[in-house]
């Protein structure tokens, strides 16, 4: 018998209000009491998102909403500008060609981020572009994108601004109607502390133009069917009951501590983790741009990352994840995000010291923890 830990970036470790919750009797969803629930998860949502604009939650991945995103927005040969660093920027691009999108790219090196300047130029040349999709952070390299920044380049253009929040929500700031976003997509098991089988997708005045006009083949994501339930407290098809009941139990906690306090405890988490693996002279992925949500580190020349990740979990009881696509076995990623606290990062980071030991990595044993501990403390 053995504990398990779960630092990876989604899903993440659940909050016991959460679990407790999911165990309650199931109840019809067309009945006042189900619609008293969906109103708090939708206004919780509008906190989280901190957002006016309507909130609509589907019962799917991240990657439905960001595939609603793009099939209420476009039509098959509309141009669209995609921000590509990583293989979730990647992925709005496979979804804009799904749908017969002309596609726009601009490719990022992984590990940096995108430059804003260089989505205005792209902007200011081709007038045609209807909508910027691009990744606040993007999990498979831990990068940071400036939404901000982003947002005013966007802003006083035709086109709207879709942001991928599914891994961030919930652990950095993201100010959607402050920052022009016009579109934001996240997830339930991220920084929202739930089971994966939620995605959440706001959608500004701008954007909702387009939603109407759009002729893209739609019915399950179809976001004016999803407006005209909303606007009577309503779903269009069957929800995730109990992934609502437990998506108000998340919010509650949330607003208990309040946004500020979340995102501080999110940058000392991950200030922890960054201390702790250059402590061990690792190498962060991306050191000027990393985020406050995963920390992707290079595994150290000649030693194998997938024998690294593998043995933390089936041997220790430790997940951490693995590079993706070109970073497979050159990078592991570790999690500070939702129910993840102190302890839970030293505990990461003893069993990572252990494993690096056995593989025969030379360093000073307990250096990783005490440089964490020093930042708990401060």
């Amino acid at each position: 018998m053995r504990k398990n830990y779960l630092l990876t970036p989604g899903p993440t470790p659940l909050p016991p209000q959460v679990m407790e919750s999911m165990a309650r009797p199931i109840i019809h969803h067309r009945t006042p009491q189900f619609q008293a629930m969906l109103k708090e998860a939708v206004e919780g949502l509008k906190y989280v998102f901190q957002t006016n604009n309507d909130v609509f939650i589907l019962t799917s991945s991240g990657t439905g909403a960001m595939e609603a995103a793009v099939i209420n927005l476009l039509s098959a040969g509309d141009t669209a500008l995609v921000v590509q660093g990583g293989k979730f920027g990647e992925r709005w691009t496979e979804i804009c060609k799904a749908y017969g999108i002309t596609v726009e790219v601009i490719d990022v090196k992984w590990g940096k981020a995108v430059n804003p300047l260089d989505i205005e130029k792209k902007l200011k040349a081709n007038p045609k572009i209807k909508a910027v999709f691009t990744t606040q952070c993007e999990t498979s390299t831990g990068v940071l994108n400036d939404i901000a920044a982003i947002g005013k380049a966007v802003k006083n253009t035709e086109a709207v601004l879709v942001v991928d929040a599914i891994s961030s929500l919930g652990a950095v700031d993201l100010k959607t109607d402050e920052w022009a976003c016009d579109v934001v997509v996240s997830g339930s098991q991220k920084g929202l502390m739930l089971p994966p089988g939620l995605s959440f997708i706001s959608v500004s005045l701008k954007a909702a133009k387009l939603v109407e006009n759009s002729k893209s083949p739609r019915y399950y994501f179809d976001l004016r069917k999803a407006k005209k339930a909303l606007d009577k407290t309503d779903t269009p098809f069957t929800p995730a009951i109990t992934l609502v009941i437990a998506l108000n139990e998340a919010l509650k906690l949330i607003r208990q501590d309040g946004l500020d306090v979340v995102f501080n405890r999110h940058r000392k988490l991950a200030d922890a983790t960054r201390a702790a693996v250059k402590a061990l002279g690792l190498e962060l992925f991306a050191p000027e741009s990393g985020s406050d949500v995963v920390t992707s580190v290079k595994v150290p020349a000649g030693f194998d990352g997938e024998k690294l990740v593998k043995t933390m979990r089936d041997t220790y009881g430790v997940t951490i994840a693995g590079g993706q696509d070109e970073l497979k076995g050159k990078v592991f990623r570790f999690a500070h995000m939702g129910f993840i606290e102190e302890f839970d990062i030293v505990i990461g980071i003893s069993c990572l010291e252990k494993v690096l030991t056995q593989m025969g990595y030379k360093f000073q044993m307990g250096t990783g923890i005490r440089a964490a501990e020093e930042i708990f403390l401060k």
